[in-house]
């Protein structure tokens, strides 16, 4: 397998970033390492190909965005809006990750082994996002589909004004948002938590060890009963 290596420290990012525009016919199954990021947002954005990207260090704000396809792999931490709106293909922090980690994200498998900031999931809409510790209030605020998986702990109003989305909490839950409520762990639910936990590398975990979130579905339609929580 061809790898490709850029120092950040000598090539410009914004040349960087044009190579992994290219062609996916050139870059598919080719490895791309990138040195020395020094925190650069917009590393690896809009990806098109079946490419392996490891970012060796820190990346800033967006990193992996609209990520289609491509394997990114950032070995620090990692800034606000890590693969938001995320398509497909796979993102793994080996770090924390900041405040709207995959944000509005439509698919794909986003990995963070560390904490997560504020509104981690957000407006998810089939994203599968899993973290290895702790996520911050209004996370999955209006996540409409997809799966969230939390080791560690949640903040405040986990949740709120959810739709279709799951959520798997192992540890402590602070609140609950509007509209967010304990669901039964149903096997469809189990079958989809077992892999998640496999596909990011929590095989270990026991799966009966959480518990799961989901819509009580009584903000879908307007009604003066339930006006303050809208």
């Amino acid at each position: 397998m061809e790898t490709v290596t850029f120092d950040l420290e000598k090539t410009p990012l914004r040349e960087v970033n044009q190579y992994l525009h290219s062609d996916a016919t050139e870059l598919d199954g080719k490895t791309v390492r990138i040195t020395n990021p020094g925190g650069a947002h917009n590393i690896a954005v809009g990806l098109k190909a079946d490419v392996n990207v490891v970012i060796e260090g820190h990346a800033g704000y967006y990193a992996a965005g609209m990520n289609q396809f491509a394997n990114v792999t950032i070995e620090g931490s990692a800034g606000t809006g890590v693969a938001e709106n995320m398509m497909s293909g796979r993102v793994h922090v080996k770090g924390f990750a900041s405040n709207a980690a995959g944000a509005t994200a439509h698919g794909g498998l986003l990995i963070i082994d560390g904490d997560a900031g504020l509104r981690c999931g957000i407006s998810m809409k089939g994203v599968d996002i899993v973290v290895g510790g702790s996520v911050g209030s209004f996370s999955a605020f209006m996540a409409q589909a997809g799966n969230l998986v939390i080791l560690g702990d949640a903040g405040e109003a986990l949740g709120d004004s959810l739709y279709e989305a799951r959520i798997f909490v192992r540890g402590t839950i602070k609140s609950l948002g509007a509209d967010c409520e304990v669901k039964p762990m149903d096997d469809e639910s189990r079958q989809i938590l077992v892999r998640l936990l496999k596909e990011s590398g929590h095989a270990d975990v026991d799966p009966d060890s959480f518990t799961l979130l989901g819509s009580a579905r009584t903000l879908y339609n307007f009604h003066v009963d339930n006006a303050g929580a809208y």
